[in-house]
Order: structure tokens, then C-alpha cells, then sequence
């Protein structure tokens, strides 16, 4: 699966990899790798897999009864998981609306709920333990994190585990590398960049 998911999002560029010439994420970090999970919804063969994967990972997470999607870019797998597995779906967004209601949480949610949060990318892990916060301030369990890719930086390990929650992933940097090497598009001296590259965020 990790291998498989990788082939993909190198093949529709939802990845890029341009170890010479950074990429500057909103955070100001410089990265040699830029991720826009959000193209596998124009591929309908490529979302269809990724909502395939998501059905077969989520059942290690099991007892679940409620999926919830993290805005913007976990709605729609989040929605689509929902619908596989036929159970009720709600959306956290970053902040509440600054009108009408208000809300954080979009949704019904009675606050008993067992919660599977659906994420697209894990950097930091900042958006997605927000989104599990708000959720356990409604009263309600985490069953755990799924996301599509993660960088698998040291800091959002550690900040997942320090609030006890669970985080798969379809796919990982490491799968992406070696699938990326495999298909030459990166060369061995990029490999040893990027892998160095990861290694310094990591400090």
C-alpha cells in the first residue's frame, strides 16, 4: 500500500521533488518537496484507490462509528470514507465562522460519539491534533488519525504521542523516496539530500 499510494501521487504530480530548488511552504520552511494531495479528487481511478485504502486501513481502528474530516483538504476523503462505511460524517474547521452559528464543528454531533479524523497530509501535526481537540471538547473519543502522506517529522510523532493518539498513514517519505528513485526521477545524490533534509527539521 505505502509503495503503491507513492506510485500514484508521483504519477498525477501531486508530489513534486525539486531537491535544487526549494519550495517554500506558508510556515517559511524550505523544502525540497512540495505535496498537494488535494489533485487525486480530478483522477477519479486514483481517488477511488485512495478511498479504497482509507476503507482497509480504517478497519485497524476499529470500534468507530462517526468519521470527521479535518477542513479543507480531509472533507473530502473524510466524506468519501463516510460513505463506504454508510456512518454519519462531520467537518472541523480551523477556527469557527465569524457569523451565523459560529461553528467549529460542522455537523450533528451528540458529543458520545467514537470518532475516526480523516486527514490528507501530516507535517507538524498541528491542524489535525487542533481538529482532535474540538472534537474531545464536544465530548467526544478519538479513535485515532488516517491521512493519506506523512514526512514523518520527529516533532508531529512525538506530538502525537504525547497526546495519546493513534496516527496511520497510506503512504510515508521514506515509501516516496524509493519509489521515486525506482522510476529515476530523483537520482542517489537527491535521495541523500532529501533524506538530510528531513534530518535537519528533525534537529
Amino acid at each position: 500500500m505505502e509503495a503503491k499510494v507513492a506510485q500514484l501521487l508521483l504519477q498525477i504530480k501531486a508530489i513534486k521533488l525539486s531537491p535544487q530548488n526549494m519550495y517554500t511552504w506558508a510556515s517559511g520552511i524550505k523544502s525540497p518537496i512540495y505535496c498537494d494531495n488535494r489533485l487525486t479528487l480530478s483522477y477519479p481511478s486514483v481517488r477511488r484507490m485512495i478511498k479504497e485504502y482509507f476503507v482497509e486501513k480504517s478497519a485497524d481502528f476499529k470500534p468507530f462509528n462517526t468519521i470527521a474530516g479535518v477542513a479543507t483538504a480531509g472533507i473530502p476523503h473524510g466524506a468519501l470514507l463516510a460513505d463506504a462505511l454508510n456512518l454519519p460524517f462531520v467537518y472541523v474547521r480551523s477556527k469557527a465562522k465569524g457569523h451565523g452559528r459560529q461553528n467549529l464543528i460542522e455537523g450533528e454531533l451528540r458529543g458520545n460519539e467514537r470518532l475516526l479524523v480523516i486527514e490528507d497530509l501530516i507535517s507538524t501535526g498541528g491542524s489535525s491534533l487542533q481538529a482532535v481537540r474540538a472534537l474531545e471538547d464536544h465530548g467526544c473519543t478519538i479513535a485515532g488519525v488516517l491521512a493519506i502522506f506523512t514526512y514523518g517529522f520527529q516533532q508531529s510523532i512525538n506530538a502525537f504521542e504525547a497526546e495519546g493518539i493513534r496516527l496511520e498513514t497510506l503512504s510515508n517519505y521514506d515509501a516516496l523516496l524509493n519509489q521515486a528513485r525506482e522510476i529515476e526521477y530523483i537520482t542517489e545524490a537527491d535521495v541523500t539530500l532529501l533524506k538530510e533534509w528531513r534530518e535537519g527539521i528533525n534537529g
